[in-house]
């Protein structure tokens, strides 16, 4: 099968997938995570600052446009959509995976347009954890891109059907790329979460910016089972970290090592966004959210609610008292249910969240752990 079609493929099952989970109850780990209320410490709404650093850059929102597609004709004119509405919304935007373009230089088009149609915005081109140094470079001279991607994703690539089926190079890949880019590389999963002990890990390789990118939001092994001509590879589904579980987890290892995390994964509101915001993200990135609204609703509906999101975001922090983003991870927030009792397995108190306003000189993020 071609790059065109799988492409295709994932950007129609994506959507499909979307909406079927709207259909239903929209229940996921973020439902596990409350905000404390206190009802006297709201603040201004114009003395809130959405403003949020991210590798040495500083981006006007806690929000992006993440990765998603590119690759054929129809996938470039997604990717026109999302970058107009990345223009006109001041949100950084990552291009889908770019192997289609490395492998086939004919499609350029379909991943130049995210520059094209937004030149002066923040713009991060995406490969692969097995994309050599030459391959990284290509790619972001293709949008002069202002930061790199590296996409892991091992449970898609087992189920793909024409997936690979060695990882064993991917630390030493990421290291060199880290090491020789020259701008900003961030490692982000794509949708099955990222540990603790992968953030020490990645962090030992060089990596300063790490999207959690857990589970809740589009599920590849559910796309790729779809492609499987016996869809029989199903037992993968559930596979995988949620968003607000990474995060809880690897807060403590992103203090020491000094790395920033980014969340994104099975966001379904501007509350979910400050749910992550709270728990450490430095920003949040939303996909299949934004692509059903393009896909069904056109690019000025698209727009239309992402400046909603901004405008809510603002407002939720205005009842927080938080006047900016790094406000947000000394608040209150109350871990419940199987968010709870996976911080308690993974030896993180729950309750240290609950009270971190009280200690203002205590860490923005708890690190106790058993």
């Amino acid at each position: 099968m071609s790059y065109a079609s799988r492409k295709d493929d994932h950007v129609r099952l994506a959507v499909a997938q979307h909406q079927v989970s709207m259909a239903g109850p929209r229940t996921s780990p973020f439902d596990d995570v409350a905000f404390v209320h206190h009802a006297i410490r709201g603040t201004a709404e114009h003395a809130v600052s959405l403003a949020t650093e991210v590798g040495g850059t500083t981006w006007p929102v806690p929000l992006y446009i993440n990765a998603m597609t590119g690759g054929s004709h129809r996938t470039g004119e997604v990717n026109r959509g999302l970058a107009i509405a990345a223009r006109e919304t001041g949100l950084a935007i990552a291009s889908g995976s770019m192997s289609a373009y490395l492998a086939d230089s004919s499609v350029a088009a379909t991943y130049r347009v995210l520059r094209g149609e937004n030149p002066d915005g923040y713009v991060i081109a995406n490969v692969n954890a097995n994309a050599t140094p030459e391959m990284a470079v290509r790619a972001v001279e293709l949008l002069r891109a202002d930061a790199l991607q590296v996409h892991v994703n091992a449970i898609q690539e087992i189920v793909m059907p024409e997936g690979d089926r060695d990882f064993s190079a991917w630390p030493c890949n990421i290291a060199r790329l880290a090491e020789t880019l020259g701008i900003p590389v961030i490692v982000k999963e794509v949708g099955f979460g990222i540990s603790a002990d992968t953030v020490t890990q990645l962090a030992e390789l060089g990596v300063r910016i790490v999207d959690v990118s857990g589970n809740g939001g589009t599920n590849f092994a559910l796309i790729e089972n779809a492609r499987r001509r016996r869809a029989d590879f199903g037992l993968l589904a559930g596979w995988g970290l949620s968003t607000p579980a990474c995060l809880a987890d690897g807060a403590d290892a992103a203090l020491r090592h000094g790395v920033t995390l980014l969340a994104s994964g099975g966001v379904r509101t501007p509350l979910d966004a400050v749910r992550a915001l709270a728990l450490g993200a430095r920003a949040v990135g939303v996909s299949g959210h934004f692509l059903s609204i393009l896909e069904t609703e056109g690019v000025d509906a698209l727009i239309a609610a992402i400046d909603t999101w901004i405008t809510q975001i603002r407002q939720l922090m205005v009842l927080l008292g938080a006047e900016t983003v790094r406000a947000l991870a000394a608040t209150d927030v109350l871990l419940t249910g199987g968010l709870a009792e996976i911080c308690r397995l993974r030896g993180i108190d729950p309750a240290g969240y609950a009270r971190r306003s009280r200690d203002p000189m205590r860490s923005s993020v708890p690190v106790t752990r058993e």
